[in-house]
């Protein structure tokens, strides 16, 4: 989209444990440090390391720095990150890290955080909330512009009703007074008291009366905060593309930052961008 847009990008991957990139990175934390490794040479686990890769970042800020203090106004610098929830609500790292970028920090750039909840956690209203109540820590710990994003709304497209769909959009926290698994777990439980199953099973704990109470106090925070809603993403859809980015052209007061162009500029030289392999 970027490039059929003539919009110039720098790529940072930031994910010490990714391995296949549909674009190569301008700047990878691999070429500093990988998941991989520091979990082999000091035998943590995937979100042990994942904490130790930042917290060496932090230590090895220039690696990330030097490079950007090059890149010019006119560039998105785009920032891949890891999906690991920790990262960003229960430790300071990322925090740290964006106090560092932006124009209180060393770099001085805008920020815009953007994240992704996958739109398939609609169908299930709990986990849907639960990932929800995660945008809205994230949003609290990271105190910057935010962007949430319902992706991959192509899987779900045609299969809800658009009015349905609306009360994800702008979280609805009464989804859960008439959620469809209810009857299931109503079903489900009294089939497992005929059985003597365990109580204390995790299947009959989450569709005990304590876990649908947990589950609607979760709905109500969110809803008594009002801090989250949900843009829709379909990639395979430029229109849906195009307005992600601008919604995180304002976040981050892109075109303000622009140089003054005259009419004829783009026209002096039309070939200048153009692939002519």
């Amino acid at each position: 989209h970027l490039r059929l847009n003539k919009r110039s990008c720098y790529y940072v991957n930031l994910d010490p444990a990714a391995e296949d990139f549909a674009y190569e990175p301008d700047l990878d934390i691999k070429d500093l440090i990988s998941l991989e490794d520091v979990m082999e040479e000091l035998g943590l686990g995937p979100n042990g390391g994942l904490i130790y890769c930042f917290d060496y970042l932090l230590e090895n800020l220039e690696f990330l720095t030097d490079p950007l203090e090059s890149v010019t106004e006119e560039y998105l610098i785009i920032i891949d990150m890891p999906g690991q929830i920790e990262l960003y609500t229960h430790v300071p790292v990322v925090p740290t890290l964006v106090r560092h970028l932006t124009r209180a920090g060393a770099v001085n750039v805008n920020l815009c955080a953007t994240y992704l909840l996958e739109s398939t956690f609609v169908v299930d209203r709990a986990k849907f909330f639960a990932g929800t109540l995660s945008a809205m820590s994230a949003m609290v710990m990271l105190e910057l512009p935010h962007i949430n994003v319902l992706s991959k709304m192509d899987l779900v497209k045609g299969s809800m009703p658009k009015r349905l769909l609306k009360r994800f959009v702008d979280p609805d926290a009464s989804l859960l007074d008439d959620d469809p698994a209810d009857t299931a777990d109503a079903s489900a439980a009294a089939t497992a008291w005929k059985r003597d199953v365990d109580p204390l099973s995790p299947g009959s704990v989450m569709a005990g009366g304590s876990f649908k109470r947990l589950n609607k106090a979760v709905a109500q925070l969110i809803d008594d905060f009002g801090m989250v809603s949900f843009l829709q993403l379909d990639v395979q859809d430029e229109d849906s593309v195009g307005a992600i980015l601008s919604y995180i052209d304002d976040a981050i007061q892109y075109h303000e930052a622009q140089e003054p162009r005259e009419p004829n500029d783009e026209l002096e030289n039309p070939w200048e961008d153009a692939d002519l392999s």
